[in-house]
């Protein structure tokens, strides 16, 4: 079976707060990580446009939630990226604030895809956010990022690796790479089997 296609996509708003809601009634996919795990290259390669989210070589950049309609029918949601240690403060449990108001009360979100750089395994912040995740119920899928990386041993580690501190089987993580394009079909087809789902 091919794997689905994004025919449209668009932004259509984004929040700084946790009290907005989000900008439609629609079913929600949310795509968190941690900043410079390469978020905003794979959600691109994921709705197969350059630049609906904007990239950049500063970690920190998303500052809001912002929510993309795909295909008239879901909302793709970019969540700030977490664990920016440059950033102040203030700004980071801002930041925490409102993904944890967003994730804690948005009846529409069927679930998350969680991105983890293959090359740096499962941090104390991914940890932190998987251990909410896990208490709120949230179903999670795993993204491998950036296995363009390593050579096939070392992905393969990364996975095992990953698996095991988790304690997920192998359909729940995805190797995936922005760069080649490796697995972004596979993660479509788990995206809108979630919405098939529902």
């Amino acid at each position: 079976m091919a794997s689905p296609q994004v025919r449209s996509v668009e932004f259509v708003g984004a929040i700084g707060l946790s009290t907005q809601a989000p900008p439609r009634d629609l079913p929600q996919v949310a795509i968190a990580g941690r900043s410079n795990v390469g978020k905003s290259s794979l959600l691109n390669r994921l709705v197969g446009r350059k630049s609906i989210a904007r990239t950049s070589k500063s970690p920190g950049r998303t500052r809001e939630i912002n929510f993309f309609l795909v295909d008239d029918r879901f909302l793709l949601v970019d969540l700030p990226g977490y664990g920016f240690a440059k950033a102040p403060k203030e700004v980071r449990e801002k930041w925490g604030r409102l993904i944890e108001g967003y994730l804690g009360d948005s009846p529409r979100l069927l679930g998350i895809v969680m991105l983890i750089d293959a090359r740096r395994g499962v941090t104390p912040d991914d940890r932190q956010m998987i251990d909410y995740l896990e208490r709120l119920g949230t179903p999670t899928l795993f993204a491998l990022t950036k296995t363009d990386k390593l050579n096939r041993s070392g992905r393969i580690k990364a996975k095992a690796a990953l698996q095991e501190s988790l304690g997920v089987d192998d359909e729940q993580v995805i190797e995936t790479s922005a760069q080649s394009g490796e697995g972004v079909a596979s993660l479509r087809e788990s995206v809108y089997a979630l919405l098939d789902a529902s």
